[in-house]
């Protein structure tokens, strides 16, 4: 039995919502396998996942209500401890928690860059970070609210208002 069913719309990590369009057995190498078929919401593009991996691959359900609210929750916190350590160390870890999948992990990236923004002009990298984590948030918040990407925008703004950009005040 698959645990998603075709027109499911699961997150895959680091790629966002997709749809499950098919479930389909295809050949490889001399052994047959089954596969969700998914396409990356607002793209072309095809992933394979094999049933009996979505674990391992990350694949899961769109977030619920009490891990919308979780995710809100941890876009609220301020009390941040930025670590003192080297930019490659503190770039593998933010990737690492993008690449995750996890909605918690996504917010708190795109917390700490928001933050940080208060405290100092962000590096190109830290920018693309934070706008990364932020897509992929916004796609998920949308189907989880069912609001429009404006709604979840202007929600995620208004959680940020008493950030002040560095050097605008």
């Amino acid at each position: 039995m698959s645990k998603f069913r075709v027109g499911d719309l699961v997150v895959y990590p680091a790629q966002g919502v997709t749809e499950i369009t098919a479930i389909e057995t295809r050949d490889v190498g001399g052994i047959q396998h089954v596969f969700y078929i998914l396409r990356v919401q607002g793209t072309e593009k095809r992933i394979l996942v094999p049933i009996g991996k979505e674990e391992h691959v990350g694949l899961r359900h769109i977030m619920s209500d009490a891990e919308v609210d979780e995710v809100f929750g941890v876009l609220a916190e301020r009390d941040i401890l930025f670590e003192q350590e080297t930019w490659n160390r503190r770039s593998r870890r933010y990737m690492d928690k993008i690449g995750s999948g996890s909605p918690i992990q996504l917010a708190e990236v795109l917390r700490d860059f928001s933050v940080l923004k208060g405290r100092k002009i962000l590096s190109f990298g830290e920018r693309k970070m934070l706008e990364l984590a932020r897509n992929l948030l916004v796609q998920e918040l949308m189907v989880a609210l069912e609001f429009t990407e404006d709604q979840v925008g202007e929600k995620i703004a208004q959680t940020f208002e008493d950030v002040v950009p560095f050097g605008t005040d």
